[in-house]
């Protein structure tokens, strides 16, 4: 959610038009609830692409696929949408985030590592100093 956020506040990530209106996947029933969907959809990818280095779109719908229902039919795995996965992708190529791998499917950057890694950095200390406060209020209603 915060890479989402820094993204969003960026202003650098091109969204398409139809992001309003389309379904995330063949067997979903409609569209996303929130507005920010593409940008939390666009930093989920980045973060995926820092894990694993030379994944595809393909093998990105298999991880962002589900289950379709088929009424009293047994249930089967249906891939999400190549098209989304693919225009965020050249979004975040084009904010230079992340590039092509040389052997196919993409790679991150040394700016989309740094930026990550910034922003993962921030989200840790701020979690700490939540502990901390958390421990506190528990050390002082334990003395009461």
């Amino acid at each position: 959610k915060e890479f989402a956020a820094f993204l969003k506040k960026s202003g650098k990530l091109t969204i398409p038009k139809w992001t309003d209106i389309v379904k995330t996947a063949t067997f979903k029933e409609l569209p996303p609830k929130d507005n920010d969907w593409y940008y939390i959809r666009s930093a989920a990818l980045l973060r995926r692409v820092y894990l694993r280095q030379g994944v595809g779109t393909g093998s990105l719908r298999k991880i962002y696929g589900g289950r379709i229902n088929r009424g009293s039919a047994p249930s089967h795995h249906k891939n999400a949408s190549a098209s989304d996965i693919r225009h965020a992708h050249k979004g975040l190529v084009e904010m230079k985030l992340i590039a092509n791998h040389p052997d196919g499917g993409r790679m991150i950057t040394s700016a989309g590592r740094r930026d990550a890694d910034r922003i993962a950095s921030q989200v840790m200390s701020a979690s700490q100093v939540a502990d901390e406060e958390a421990e506190e209020k528990v050390a002082n209603v334990a003395e009461e």
